[in-house]
């Protein structure tokens, strides 16, 4: 990664910001976008703390116009790109009979056009030095979970767009990865929307037995090394992804269950 370019969206908390610093450790010059310009100086600060070159850009995936400007200032401040992260995503918590359509919209916006926007605007740059194209998904995008209607279809839109791409670049060189963290110690949980649209504010979930942010950058670091074509963490992540392709029937009965037990405010 020494003086390689890394542009990733998201890059204000979570595996966005632990990202950033791996890449940066790594040697790679770093730019970082993201809504609050607040949480954009918190990631500068430690970029600059570890000797790191970088850019911060404050911009909105989900708005076209924005991720064009991204891509440009990374341009301007660099003069090329070597790996675009499309981090950047929001998640959601509501049964879809209670979910207002807006939330549906608003989480493809960013998670799926988010996406596609930034990866247009990039793809010149990144065919020009064979470089790599990385979708942080979900398990989400392999199987529907309760819950999350809108975040898996967003996922799963993500996934049939960046393997039709990766087919289409197959000529000109250019790597695509897959990322699927499964569960993660991060932030989208506490601002994942609920059925009104609100933030549900404290996580659910216990995140002390989830695996860190950081340690999902150390293997986002690896996989893009070795351009690999999908990345599956977590034992749970990959039993899931299993059982969904070999044993569906069963696969729905494991993810109902899992799901009344973790959210049992929900009543189904």
């Amino acid at each position: 990664m020494k003086d390689k370019v890394v542009l990733i969206t998201g890059g204000t908390s979570g595996i966005g910001r632990a990202t950033a610093l791996e890449f940066g450790r790594a040697g790679a010059r770093v730019v970082i976008t993201g809504r609050d310009e607040a949480r954009l100086q918190e990631t500068a600060h430690e970029l600059a703390r570890l000797g790191v070159q970088h850019r911060t850009v404050r911009a909105d995936v989900g708005v076209e116009a924005d991720s064009e400007r991204a891509v440009r200032e990374t341009i301007a401040a660099f003069g090329r790109l070597d790996v675009l992260i499309n981090n950047a995503g929001i998640s959601m918590r509501a049964l879809f009979r209670d979910a207002s359509l807006d939330v549906i919209r608003q989480l493809m916006q960013t998670n799926f056009f988010g996406t596609v926007y930034t990866t247009k605007f990039a793809l010149p740059y990144l065919t020009q030095s064979k470089g790599s194209i990385v979708g942080i998904s979900s398990i989400a995008g392999y199987r529907g979970l309760p819950g999350r209607t809108g975040y898996s279809a967003s996922k799963f839109a993500m996934h049939g767009f960046l393997e039709a791409l990766r087919t289409e670049l197959l000529p000109q060189g250019v790597h695509v990865l897959l990322a699927c963290p499964g569960f993660t110690a991060s932030n989208i949980r506490n601002v994942a929307l609920a059925a009104d649209g609100s933030q549900q504010g404290e996580s659910p979930r216990n995140e002390q037995q989830m695996m860190s942010s950081e340690a999902v950058a150390q293997h986002l670091l690896e996989a893009v090394r070795q351009r690999r074509r999908d990345l599956v963490l977590t034992r749970q992540g990959k039993l899931t992804v299993f059982l969904n392709k070999w044993l569906p029937g069963l696969a729905d009965t494991l993810v109902l269950n899992h799901f009344r037990k973790e959210e049992p405010d929900f009543v189904l």
